[in-house]
């Protein structure tokens, strides 16, 4: 295997889309597409612009949800970009338009939470509910490191392994989020020992 210098536009290898909802300064809600997290125990880090929205409504108000779309909402996600809820639009962000109800523009619903103010996105079928404990602002300021301790979590019946709470890969494909273009996870390869959800030990 030969390896060259490679440039690509963008640092996103593959990570999972997700649409986080916050709350406006009106109490409405807004609702972003993102792709930059990670997560550990009960923790979730999201990388989120400092000129949006959604930074500065979770830096004013913690409380959000992060909600999980499955490859069929591409589209629904799709029309997200290129929209913000801020008004009027930020100088640096001269390519977006101004939406007022982000749900509507995409085509989605908003469903009451139990443990935060925001609503969560009913076609997602994996929701977190969230509150933020930190925002640290990146190198440059131009955009934050968000730590948020997860509340609760909601799961549609049809994606948890039957007889448990626990929700099966096999049942379940996130949308991926890969150098700009969307993907479904696909064929099963492995999975760790210590899976809750395997059936049998991990192939040698």
């Amino acid at each position: 295997m030969v390896h060259v210098v490679a440039h690509p536009e963008t640092l996103y290898v593959g990570t999972p889309a997700y649409l986080i909802a916050t709350e406006n300064p009106d109490g409405s809600a807004n609702l972003a597409p993102a792709s930059s997290y990670w997560a550990l125990g009960s923790m979730l880090v999201l990388g989120l612009e400092a000129a949006g929205q959604t930074a500065e409504n979770l830096l004013a108000r913690p409380d959000i949800t992060v909600n999980f779309p499955s490859g069929d909402l591409w589209r629904s996600v799709l029309k997200l970009d290129g929209t913000t809820g801020r008004n009027p639009v930020p100088a640096d962000k001269s390519r977006y338009r101004f939406e007022a109800d982000k749900f509507q523009a995409a085509g989605l619903t908003p469903e009451d939470s139990e443990m935060v103010s925001v609503p969560r996105v009913a076609e997602c079928q994996l929701q977190f509910e969230a509150r933020v404990a930190r925002a640290t602002p990146g190198l440059g300021e131009s955009y934050y490191m968000v730590e948020a301790e997860v509340l609760r979590v909601h799961a549609d019946p049809q994606i948890l392994k039957p007889g448990t709470l626990l929700p099966d890969p096999r049942r379940w494909s996130p949308l991926v989020y890969q150098f700009r273009h969307f993907f479904s996870t696909g064929i099963e390869l492995g999975w760790l020992p210590k899976s809750p959800t395997a059936d049998a030990p991990p192939p040698a």
